[in-house]
């Protein structure tokens, strides 16, 4: 990270430079570590300029010229979804900065990056990546500036696009750079052969031989919907590493073409990848500072990528894809024994897991050698005939994992997908369940059944409330069994295409039966690369063209919110105003009908002000 280490190790010049918007931390969960180490694996001398100041090109000559390359990425998260709330409203802090400081990093810090690094040396080729770029690579409608704007690639003039997890990907890249450089040649420009890459070309007929397919260019998805929505579903349709097509979208005439997605990485890949000499550690040069979001990690296996549940809201399909990837048991093993280690562990793994716990092989057999079905999805509307569900090979996982000496508990916080789950066969999920209550769950276990409508259950392509509704029985009737009084968390979203006031009532009636009060719930932020996020922009499903109810209004939003936490004093107007908007109430001083603590009573006021004024509910 600076010319000093760079003396140290007696390097003259780096291969290549990482520009990252996050706070360096040397661990697999932060995507400029992932890189670096995999280009270190391969022989590679490779720099960090963590968050530079981006006012001009000054800072990012701090290690010099770069003798092959740079590589940009906005960090782990996408730059505006970092420092912006649902409501457009600027974050106060930032979990992957030390100390949480805000501001250390621009808006779209991709394409700033990009702009400085090509000011500071205008020769080195330009690589961007991560999920900003991941998710930004076709033209995509933006929340935040309420318009679609152009490919990320054209916006930030870089020579390539790596989208997806890209460890195998920037290795391919890096050693045809490094041919090209000693001076073979190639018939094509750097890496319009490679998966895993988009690049721009202004001369279709140059392109190597390939099945493709031209999608609605920028100039008609940015003015008319439905050609936005089948741009989308023609995207989505061709993520498929084994048989999708290269995609070509015009952009003002320059053509900006995405290859085929990378090859999933094998379970031998993986390991090697994860089993890369991480210090875990943020750099030394923040000193006392600790980075907030190395917390939820730093003590956490990563066990798979991937995610075949398919909802509507999640862009896992175009950046991690729908095939699952899954470590060995013993590379799990091995990197809990190195946590054992280290300093500040106290016994307890937070989490074994990842995009969902309890995915740890592929849906079915095809997918490993065909990839995911084009037209239909694993678990929605009901669970595929094909479907594997199999938890055997998970717990045999967790039992390894908390017999080793020094663990005393392991947990799962990654939450379980229970639709998946309730597939199972009877006896072998009330098995697995028996087991996980009594070893890993820490009180409370997070699950995501999102929302009780069927309607919006459609709309995000979750399962019936049904489905939930049974999972939380066998839940606590294993707890019960168990003597244990553990409870299920449950995530849920306002504000999703499809949900009106009506829908959200359902919500808010479901909650009074279940007698749950949230604490945290999330508002829909159309983030780039989500079926929902299409559904906001264009006003229908892009899957039937059907029209949706999309609130849009900060007022509406707000009250949906208000609908999932009515217990909230700061929501009871909202909660009032709502019930009104349906026909339920006055809209003035009515107690929402079955919820007391939505409006205390005379009696519970006086009570709670002899208690310190803090309502108890």
């Amino acid at each position: 990270m600076s010319k000093a280490e760079m003396a140290a190790l007696e390097w003259d010049a780096c291969d290549f430079i990482l520009v990252t918007g996050d706070a360096y931390v040397d661990h697999p969960s932060f995507n400029a570590a992932l890189i670096g180490r995999t280009l270190e694996a391969q022989g590679y001398r490779v720099g960090i300029i963590s968050q530079p100041r981006w006012q001009d090109a000054q800072d990012f000559k701090r290690l010099g010229r770069p003798r092959l390359g740079w590589l940009v990425t906005a960090g782990n998260l996408d730059s505006m979804v970092n420092h912006y709330t649902a409501a457009k409203k600027r974050r106060s802090e930032d979990a992957y900065t030390a100390g949480g400081e805000a501001g250390k990093r621009p808006d779209r810090a991709t394409i700033v990056y990009a702009q400085r690094c090509r000011q500071a040396y205008k020769e080195p080729p330009i690589i961007i990546g991560g999920i900003e770029a991941s998710l930004r690579r076709f033209a995509h409608y933006d929340y935040w500036d309420d318009r679609v704007r152009r490919s990320i690639l054209v916006d930030a003039k870089a020579d390539l696009l790596i989208f997806g997890m890209g460890e195998a990907t920037i290795g391919h890249i890096a050693d045809e750079l490094k041919r090209r450089r000693s001076g073979e040649t190639f018939p094509y420009p750097l890496g319009q052969t490679i998966a895993g890459v988009c690049f721009l070309t202004t001369d279709r007929s140059t392109l190597p031989p390939e099945a493709a397919l031209e999608i609605p260019p920028f100039e008609q998805v940015s003015s008319d919907k439905r050609a936005y929505a089948q741009a989308y579903m023609a995207q989505e349709k061709e993520q498929n590493p084994f048989a999708g097509k290269r995609l070509i979208q015009e952009h003002d005439g320059v053509f900006l073409v995405q290859n085929r997605p990378a090859l999933p990485l094998s379970t031998e890949e993986l390991d090697r990848v994860y089993g890369l000499p991480f210090a875990r550690q943020p750099h030394p040069s923040y000193t006392d500072r600790g980075v907030p979001a190395l917390a939820e990690v730093e003590f956490s296996l990563t066990a798979q990528r991937g995610c075949f549940g398919g909802c509507s809201f999640c862009a896992l399909t175009f950046h991690q894809g729908r095939i699952i990837q899954a470590r060995s048991d013993d590379s799990l093993v091995q990197e809990a024994e190195q946590l054992i280690k280290q300093p500040g562990f106290k016994g307890y793994i937070h989490d074994v897991g990842g995009p969902t716990a309890n995915f740890r092989q592929p849906a079915c057999a095809k997918q490993a050698k065909h990839g995911a079905c084009r037209d239909q999805q694993c678990l929605f509307p009901e669970p595929c005939r094909q479907l594997v569900v199999d938890h055997a090979g998970y717990l045999r996982l967790l039992r390894r994992l908390r017999a080793l000496k020094g663990v005393k508990k392991v947990f799962i916080r990654s939450g379980l997908r229970y639709d998946y789950l309730m597939a199972d066969k009877p006896e072998r999920r009330r098995q697995f369940l028996r087991e996980i209550c009594e070893h890993h769950v820490s009180g409370q276990l997070k699950v995501a059944p999102e929302h009780a409508s069927p309607k919006v259950l459609r709309m995000m392509g979750k399962p019936s409330l049904k489905v939930y509704d049974a999972f939380q029985k066998e839940y606590m009737a294993a707890n019960e069994a168990l003597g244990k009084k553990q409870y299920l968390v449950p995530y849920l979203m306002s504000s999703h295409p499809g949900c009106g006031l009506p829908e959200a009532m359902e919500m808010f009636d479901t909650l009074q039966t279940w007698h749950h009060r949230p604490e945290q719930v999330q508002d829909f932020i159309p983030t780039p690369g989500s079926l929902s996020t299409c559904m906001y922009y264009t006003g229908f499903d892009p899957r039937t063209m059907e029209p949706l109810t999309v609130p849009r209004t900060t007022r509406e939003k707000a009250m949906q919110r208000a609908l999932l936490q009515p217990h909230l004093p700061v929501n009871r107007s909202l909660v009032y105003a709502a019930l009104a908007a349906v026909g339920r109430g006055s809209g003035a001083k009515k107690t929402p009908k079955n919820h007391q603590s939505a409006a205390p009573s005379r009696e519970r006021r006086r009570s709670d002000k002899n208690k310190g004024g803090k309502r108890r509910f």
